[in-house]
């Protein structure tokens, strides 16, 4: 938290503030998007976007098209200036950033990438999808064990008489 708050501190005088670098990094990570997909994308109501949207389009930062499946639905892209204006944004914070890695021993600078990619893996993650699936089934209980064998007739006692062996017609 507090590293987000420095880099934003890093960032220089007419920067763009959250939303819009938001939406324009999307824009650069995900290509031509409707304002659907960048507010879902981003996590927020298209609604709350519209005034962000329009003031990046009055900017020149981008361009926003009729769709070509559905030309009632728009698709908003990137701009060349719009990719100059977060390069800008992110070359000032990188460079704090860069000066601040070389105090950082190899190991710990090793650390931080393992943790960087398992951040990402995280922000990535759809955990409201996995928590509304339905619980795995149990296994299948294991099969029952065979019956015990029939118990073998008695001996026969001497004496009693068995019925005469028939052969069987040839």
């Amino acid at each position: 938290m507090r590293l987000n708050r420095r880099l934003r501190q890093e960032r220089g005088a007419g920067s763009l503030s959250p939303n819009p670098l938001s939406v324009l990094g999307h824009l650069r990570r995900h290509g031509p998007s409707s304002p659907g997909e960048v507010a879902a994308g981003e996590r927020q109501r298209p609604q709350s976007l519209t005034r962000v949207f329009a003031e990046l389009e009055a900017e020149g930062l981008i361009v926003r098209e009729p769709g070509t499946v559905d030309r009632r639905q728009s698709v908003l892209s990137l701009t060349e200036a719009g990719h100059r204006a977060l390069e800008r944004d992110m070359a000032e914070r990188d460079a704090w950033l860069s000066e601040a890695l070389t105090s950082l021993s190899p190991t710990e600078r090793g650390v931080l990438e393992l943790a960087a990619a398992i951040m990402e893996r995280l922000a990535d993650a759809d955990v409201r999808a996995a928590a509304q699936k339905p619980p795995p089934k149990s296994p299948p209980p294991p099969p029952k064990s065979p019956p015990p064998p029939s118990p073998k007739p008695p001996p026969k006692s001497p004496g009693s008489k068995s019925a005469p062996e028939v052969s069987p017609p040839s």
